[in-house]
């Protein structure tokens, strides 16, 4: 019982800093986490530890915890490591490519375009990330899909850090001709495509934007 109430504070937090509503250097107290799902801080600790541990909140002795603030540094390697990761996955997706994998990406592409059209932030940062863990998860490689998922929350508190706001619909419009590629078998292509799009992901942030920090209750409350 403790382990789930656990993973579902984990899981709750990481929504809220994936869906940019726990904003970088966010102080996450013990005490207003725990009052806000009505369990014990020891709990609170041990979900805090966890992320801790994937490097979305940093454990600071006799401050507390934060969301993590990725440094220029991490940030580019980060997107090195995914661009290495990505390119081999778009090879293997291509290699095994089925109209059904096609079809179920298309859906996605679809529900980016929706959250972008009606300016979703929320919605649209969360989508706009899982359309690569959904290519991993497609292929059935659950290892992948979750080096992804970890990956790509690092990313969402850098891109809140420092993306620009038009960004989002330049990835949705990556993502389609990613796809297109795909369900062409066009191996070349789809890696180029890829590879491209997550330098201009890259290449898009400026780096000397400062996020503003928000209070942890409102963000919990619509995580």
């Amino acid at each position: 019982m403790e382990s789930s109430t656990t993973s579902f504070i984990v899981n709750a937090l990481t929504q809220a800093i994936v869906a940019h509503q726990l904003q970088p250097g966010t102080k996450l107290s013990e005490q207003k986490v725990a009052d806000q799902f009505g369990v014990s801080r020891t709990l609170v600790r041990q979900a805090l530890f966890q992320l801790s541990q994937n490097r979305l909140i940093r454990l600071e002795p006799a401050r507390g915890a934060f969301v993590a603030t990725p440094s220029v540094e991490e940030a580019r390697q980060v997107f090195t490591v995914r661009r290495m990761l990505e390119a081999e996955m778009t090879r293997a997706f291509v290699r095994q490519v089925t109209p059904a994998m096609i079809r179920a990406l298309k859906a996605h592409v679809a529900q980016e375009k929706s959250a972008v059209a009606l300016d979703d932030v929320p919605g649209r940062t969360e989508l706009l990330g899982d359309f690569h863990v959904r290519m991993a998860e497609l292929m059935g490689n659950d290892v992948l899909a979750q080096m992804l998922v970890e990956l790509i929350s690092r990313c969402s508190l850098i891109t809140l850090m420092y993306q620009s706001a038009s960004a989002a619909e330049h990835s949705h419009t990556e993502h389609a001709a990613i796809v297109k590629a795909l369900a062409a078998r066009d191996e070349a292509l789809a890696v180029q495509l890829m590879d491209e799009h997550l330098h201009h992901v890259e290449a898009n942030l400026t780096f000397d934007r400062k996020a503003p920090n928000v209070d942890i209750a409102p963000a919990l409350a619509l995580a």
